[in-house]
């Protein structure tokens, strides 16, 4: 059995989703989930929002973040979580969500460059440095329309488990639940429920 720290913070709690691995859009928009005790935000203020972005390597640990910057990253974070949604449903989405994506896009995209490495030249993109705040929030964008736009876009799903607010890619079209913890919530819910029903 796990042993679970209960003064440690609340994302060491939570498992991670299929497909966080692959994009960190997704595990921004799951940074603001539910535990029995109520919700739980991880860009809660600027210094939770700092040390998410250093710890998936986004911004160096001495860059100060500010609170109309964390404010941009949480703004990001509901644009993506509006635009998961849309994708999901088919649907158009609302058009500030759109526009919130598109502005972090443009914020400080990377600049291409040619970099030679041996015999071989190839093509990199390289942060823009003045910017290090602009450049994580470009690139979890980018990351984000990525994921809308790319393969694994038909995967992108919410979790079903009642209370559950977070996103996952599915493996395979009958899974409904981002994790065996939610889906064994579903399950135990059922079973209470049908022998409450023969009673």
């Amino acid at each position: 059995m796990r042993c679970v720290d209960h003064d440690a913070p609340h994302y060491l709690h939570q498992l991670p989703v299929p497909g966080e691995e692959r994009f960190l859009s997704l595990a921004l928009v799951n940074t603001r989930f539910a535990l029995s005790h109520g919700q739980v935000d991880l860009l809660e203020d600027a210094d939770a929002a700092r040390l998410w972005l250093v710890r998936h390597e986004l911004l160096a640990d001495q860059i100060v973040l500010s609170g109309r910057q964390a404010g941009r990253l949480r703004a990001l974070r509901e644009a993506l979580r509006e635009l998961f949604g849309a994708r999901a449903e088919g649907v158009s989405p609302p058009a500030p969500s759109l526009d919130a994506l598109n502005t972090a896009l443009a914020a400080a995209p990377p600049t291409p460059r040619l970099v030679w490495t041996g015999r071989a030249p190839h093509r990199a993109d390289e942060p823009d440095t003045a910017n290090p705040v602009g450049a994580a929030l470009c690139a979890l964008a980018e990351d984000g329309a990525d994921l809308l736009t790319g393969a694994d876009a038909g995967q992108l799903a919410p979790c079903g488990a009642q209370g559950c607010t977070r996103w996952f890619l599915r493996s395979h079209a009958a899974r409904r639940w981002c994790t065996t913890k939610c889906g064994n919530r579903v399950r135990a819910a059922r079973h209470y429920a049908a022998r409450k029903a023969a009673d």
